[in-house]
């Protein structure tokens, strides 16, 4: 099974919908870039703009795919290809 990392926003209601979503298919890590202060705010932001350079949450990462917004298909897609 891949990595499966979701960078999101705290407030935001895309990212809620794809936190319950990987919820229900897979164990994954979860950066709230919002919620994190100094270094650890700085160093994901690094991160998110190497994915993303509009800085647009959320972001899905699973293996080597990137997916960017509430793509529901897109996310069930990477997770077939990376089993």
């Amino acid at each position: 099974m891949p990595t499966v990392r979701l960078f999101a926003l705290s407030t935001c209601g895309h990212c809620k919908a794809v936190k319950k979503l990987l919820a229900e298919l897979v164990p994954y890590e979860l950066v709230e870039v919002d919620l994190l202060e100094g270094d650890a705010r700085t160093e994901a932001m690094a991160q998110v703009k190497q994915y993303n350079p509009r800085c647009t949450f959320p972001i899905v990462i699973i293996g080597g795919a990137i997916i960017i917004g509430h793509r529901e298909e897109a996310i069930r897609q990477a997770l077939r290809m990376e089993r």
